[in-house]
C-alpha cells in the first residue's frame, strides 16, 4: 500500500544522481547565476525593514510581538525558496525538455525517465538551498531573526523547494510553447501576494482564509513563521504533510509525463 503512495522511483537514487551530476558540471561555471535569484526577495526586505518597519510598528503572533521586518522576512524567505525551484524546475526545464531535447540523448543510456525526473527535482532543490542558504545571512545580517530556533528555517525552506520543484516539473510538462510560461507568473503572484507573506491571514477576509489553504507558499511561509519565532502548534504538522504530499504527488505526475513525452 505504501507505494501505492510513495513513488516508488523515489528510491532509484543512483542513476538520478548521474542526471544530478550533470547540473552540478554544467553550473559551476555559471555561478554567477545561482546568486541572482535571491536579490529581489532581498530588496523587498530591505525596502521594508528601512521604510514600513517603522510605520506598522510590532506585529502579534501567538502572544508575541515582533517587528514587521522579522515577520515578513520569513515569507520572504519561502518566496525565495518557491522562486528558485520554480525557475530551475519550469523555466530551464522547458528548455531542456522542448527545445534542447536533452534527454532523448541521456534514455539512451541506462538512465529512464523516473531517474530524470529525480534527479532533476534534486538539483531544483539544491538552487533553491543557495538561495536560502544566502538569505538567512542576510536576515541575521539585518536583524531579523527573533529567535535562535530560527536555524530550523533552512530545512523547512528546503522542504519548501523541493515542494514547487516537484509541483515546477509537473507544470513543465503540459507547457506548450513560451506562451504558456506567461501563466506561470499569473499563478505564482497571487500566492506572494496572498499566502500570509505580509500580514497575518487573522486579517483577511473569511473567505479569503478558507481560500487561502489552497497555496502551497501559505503552508511554507507558516511553517517559516513559526520557526523563526519558536512558536510550535500541531497544526505545523498539517502544513507539512500538504507540502510532502504535494512533492510526492507532482514527481508521480512528472515522471508519468515524461514517460509519455520521451517514450511515445
Amino acid at each position: 500500500m505504501s507505494l501505492q503512495v510513495i513513488p516508488t522511483h523515489l528510491f532509484n537514487w543512483r542513476r538520478a544522481a548521474r542526471v544530478y551530476e550533470r547540473q552540478v558540471y554544467r553550473y559551476r561555471r555559471e555561478w554567477v547565476i545561482l546568486v541572482s535569484g535571491f536579490f529581489e526577495p532581498l530588496f523587498y526586505l530591505l525596502s521594508i525593514g528601512l521604510g514600513l518597519n517603522k510605520l506598522v510598528g510590532g506585529v502579534h503572533i501567538d502572544g508575541r510581538v515582533v517587528s514587521y521586518a522579522a515577520f515578513v522576512a520569513p515569507g520572504m524567505l519561502a518566496t525565495s525558496a518557491m522562486n528558485g525551484a520554480i525557475t530551475e524546475s519550469l523555466y530551464n526545464m522547458y528548455f531542456r525538455l522542448k527545445i534542447a531535447k536533452n534527454y532523448q540523448a541521456v534514455l539512451t543510456t541506462p538512465i529512464d525517465v523516473n531517474d530524470i525526473a529525480v534527479g532533476e527535482a534534486a538539483w531544483a532543490v539544491t538552487r533553491g538551498a543557495l538561495y536560502i542558504a544566502s538569505f538567512l545571512v542576510c536576515m541575521a545580517l539585518l536583524g531579523d531573526v527573533a529567535s535562535w530556533w530560527a536555524l530550523l528555517c533552512f530545512p523547512a525552506a528546503v522542504l519548501t523547494s523541493a515542494t514547487f520543484a516537484g509541483l515546477g516539473l509537473a507544470a513543465c510538462t503540459y507547457i506548450r510553447g513560451w506562451q504558456d510560461l506567461d501563466i506561470v507568473q499569473t499563478v505564482t503572484l497571487p500566492l506572494f501576494l496572498f499566502s500570509g507573506t505580509f500580514f497575518p491571514v487573522s486579517l483577511y477576509p473569511s473567505w479569503l482564509q478558507v481560500a487561502v489553504w489552497v497555496s502551497p507558499l501559505y503552508h511554507s511561509s507558516a511553517i517559516l513563521q513559526a520557526c523563526a519565532v519558536g512558536s510550535f502548534h500541531w497544526v505545523l504538522l498539517a502544513h507539512v504533510a500538504v507540502l510532502l504530499g504535494l512533492l510526492a504527488w507532482g514527481l508521480r505526475v512528472a515522471a508519468r509525463r515524461f514517460r509519455l513525452i520521451l517514450q511515445p
